[in-house]
């Protein structure tokens, strides 16, 4: 975020009485003090209602993450928390290698488990980039981005 400052010298109007110092920032295209406000609060209303209209998809892929994850951990021997910590290190790819399957089934789950962690998070990433985009073209064209967003669907 690049934020300009454009001070302009004070100037004498009609009756030579000095005219305040003015300050402007800018963030990115639009006015700070309104704008960017505006945007971010935007920005969160949009997200939300993006995340509660995916709730159903994203809270069924959670816990087919957590139930692959204990089936892995049953026939790992594992214990149920080694498994849940197991399984959502592998949904976010991070795989610190700490714990990690030995068996084939186990490792073609865990193949299951990374791609199904992949759509999870796509999914967040989508909500955040459309909400973005529909929190920046309400405050530039001054639209409710609630009803642009319903327009979309």
């Amino acid at each position: 975020m690049t934020i300009n400052a454009d001070v302009t010298q004070p100037r004498r109007n009609k009756q030579s009485a000095v005219v305040a110092d003015t300050f402007k920032l800018e963030c990115g295209a639009f006015e700070f003090r309104n704008d960017c406000v505006q945007f971010t609060f935007q920005f969160i209303r949009v997200f939300v209602y993006g995340l509660e209209l995916a709730a159903p998809l994203l809270i069924f892929l959670a816990l087919l993450i957590v139930v692959l994850g204990q089936i892995v951990g049953l026939r790992e021997s594992w214990n149920r928390f080694d498994s849940l910590y197991w399984s959502f290190i592998t949904a976010t790819t991070v795989g610190y290698g700490d714990i990690r399957p030995l068996r084939k089934l186990s490792k073609t789950f865990s193949i299951l488990i990374a791609l199904t962690g992949m759509i999870f998070t796509g999914i967040i990433v989508a909500l955040a980039i459309n909400a973005a985009s529909t929190a920046f073209s309400s405050v530039h064209d001054g639209t409710d981005p609630k009803t642009a967003m319903e327009k979309q669907l």
